[in-house]
């Protein structure tokens, strides 16, 4: 007698089927907000604390090129480009930098220049990486992006061809190669 008063629980009541779907969904994208917030106030967190730690250190004695540029490279990411210049610079200037690095510094210098729209000093910047490593991609694309925003065209071209003989694949080569030649009218 008892079990013919209870509901079988196959039995769903089709007026809760609705409401309970959208708690379940509210309560699975609070959760991954949730996940999303933490996990950005930890990288948050631990940039902070790099920063803080570095700054303190460099303030009170002399740095390795390596700190330099890691903290240069947090200011770049911070899009404080001034002061990612001047950790750049103390980067090049340590003793302890082997010429091997050097190319990836000079490349963040003038990455950061060429933010503040500095687009000559950018170039510069560029070329002294290519003088250690002719080849360095990066540098040469951010090369020839830097020749496209100063309107040379024919070096932006030569630049990104120049990317293409040492990475033939390169996407972003291609693409502004393309790109830059449809812009180039060629005599008849």
């Amino acid at each position: 007698m008892l079990s013919s008063s209870i509901a079988p629980m196959t039995d769903l009541n089709p007026q809760l089927l609705l409401p309970t779907t959208y708690l379940a969904l509210i309560l699975v994208l609070l959760c991954g907000a949730g996940w999303f917030v933490f996990r950005e106030v930890v990288k948050t967190r631990k940039v902070e604390n790099t920063i803080s730690r570095l700054q303190a250190k460099l303030s009170k004695e002399k740095g390795t090129a390596q700190e330099y540029y890691e903290l240069g490279g947090i200011f770049l990411d911070k899009r404080l480009f001034s002061q990612a210049i001047g950790q750049f610079q103390k980067a090049l200037k340590a003793p302890d930098l082997p010429e091997a690095e050097s190319p990836a510094i000079y490349n963040a210098l003038g990455y950061a220049y060429f933010a503040q729209d500095q687009y000559d000093t950018a170039i510069r910047q560029y070329k002294e990486a290519l003088k250690v490593n002719p080849d360095y991609v990066t540098a040469l694309n951010n090369l020839g992006h830097a020749y496209e925003r100063k309107q040379l065209t024919v070096q932006a071209i030569e630049t990104y061809e120049h990317v293409l003989k040492a990475e033939p694949n390169n996407s972003t080569a291609k693409r502004r190669v393309e790109s830059l030649k449809k812009r180039v009218v060629t005599p008849a």
